[in-house]
């Protein structure tokens, strides 16, 4: 059975998993994990009933679940009961968590897709988003890394890179509507500040500071999203920003420049910033310069280009930007802010109706269509 017919079962199956009680996502995790199984053992021996198969694997492994999570709940219970012995640690049990789920058998990016979901509560739709992956694709990554783990023994907490991932993850998650997951985030990257010396630590620390000090004018109260230009600056956070840009300079006097710090650098550019139009984009520029040469990574160039184009004019952004495959994300976006920059708002109408179409959130297209709709009202005039 090919994966497109595989795939058309799961609506009936998931119908089946919640009309027998299952709440809607652990019946989605289940469903996943028994498409997993199809895809391994149909090759070798078809089922008779593909659906029946499906049905009865995807409900076992939501009993197996259910029966795993009532049991850590009695085991938490009973420590919550009795007092442990000896020194209180100084890390809770969650961060604890989140470096055993990084755990060396595991690849970095199975490793953050684990530990997003068995710790950081996600879902498997929220960590494909994150990932801009299928959200199938997401399903099997994480079911794999789960079968490699369940026969290892967790005595090799996972580094520390890994680690710091799952935190940005989870922060960009929270940070994008659940303020609570954020802080959360930033809570848990304060522990490991505590308990590891490490600049890179502290430079996510700074990061999150530097971008949840601006929580309150990042969303309109329509919901609509407010860019970084449009934001009301006397609402941000001024005493977080001053913690983070405190932490982010301790960090980078230790001359160990990592990712982390360098994103931080950029932020507290713009935190400094008091109007948009003293933004210091040429040296925004060159700490972006220094993000390539730490990632090589095509969503820094993107991001890039939008820096050269505030620093250097808006041809000078474009010509950035056409060393870059136009199928990566949000690359419409930026072509259309930059070709309305250059004075050319015809094309930049058509680049913001077709980064809509491809917008990962709800919200985002909502913004995208409207700077479509702006301009093309503008050209009826």
């Amino acid at each position: 059975m090919n994966e497109v017919r595989l795939r058309s079962l799961t609506p009936a199956v998931l119908g089946v998993l919640v009309r027998r009680g299952a709440d809607f996502a652990a019946a989605e995790d289940a469903v996943q994990d028994a498409l997993v199984e199809a895809v391994r053992v149909w090759p070798s021996d078809p089922p008779r009933d593909a659906l029946a198969w499906l049905i009865t694997v995807a409900w076992r492994r939501f009993l197996d679940a259910t029966r795993a999570d009532a049991a850590r709940r009695r085991r938490e219970a009973l420590v919550d009961e009795e007092p442990s012995r000896g020194p209180v640690p100084s890390v809770d049990d969650t961060l604890r968590l989140y470096f055993l789920c990084a755990h060396p058998s595991l690849t970095p990016s199975a490793a953050v897709a684990l530990t997003l979901r068995a710790v950081g509560g996600l879902t498997t739709r929220q960590i494909a988003q994150a990932y801009l992956v299928p959200e199938p694709t997401m399903a099997q990554r994480i079911s794999r890394a789960k079968r490699t783990v369940s026969g290892v023994r967790f005595d090799q907490p996972g580094d520390v890179a890994t680690v710091l991932r799952v935190l940005y993850l989870v922060f960009n998650e929270g940070h994008s509507g659940n303020v609570d997951l954020a802080a959360e985030a930033i809570r848990l990257t304060r522990q490991l500040v505590a308990a590891i010396d490490h600049p890179e630590v502290a430079g996510l620390l700074a990061l999150m500071l530097l971008h949840h000090a601006r929580r309150a004018t990042r969303i309109a109260a329509d919901g609509s999203l407010v860019p970084l230009a449009e934001q009301d600056r006397s609402r941000w956070d001024t005493a977080t920003i001053a913690e983070g840009v405190g932490i982010l300079q301790a960090a980078l006097a230790r001359d160990r420049l990592g990712e982390f710090q360098a994103q931080a650098a950029i932020a507290a550019l713009h935190a400094d910033a008091p109007v948009t139009a003293e933004t210091d984009w040429v040296q925004i520029v060159e700490w972006y310069d220094e993000l390539v040469r730490l990632t090589d990574s095509p969503v820094v160039r993107l991001n890039r280009a939008v820096a050269v184009g505030e620093a250097d004019g808006p041809r000078a952004g474009l010509a950035a930007l056409s060393a870059l495959d136009d199928s990566l994300p949000r690359h419409a976006a930026v072509a259309a802010y930059l070709h309305e920059r250059d004075g050319d708002p015809a094309t930049a109408a058509r680049l913001y109706a077709e980064a809509a179409r491809k917008a990962p959130s709800l919200a985002e297209r909502d913004h995208l269509t409207r700077q479509a709709a702006r301009i093309n009202a503008q050209l009826r005039r």
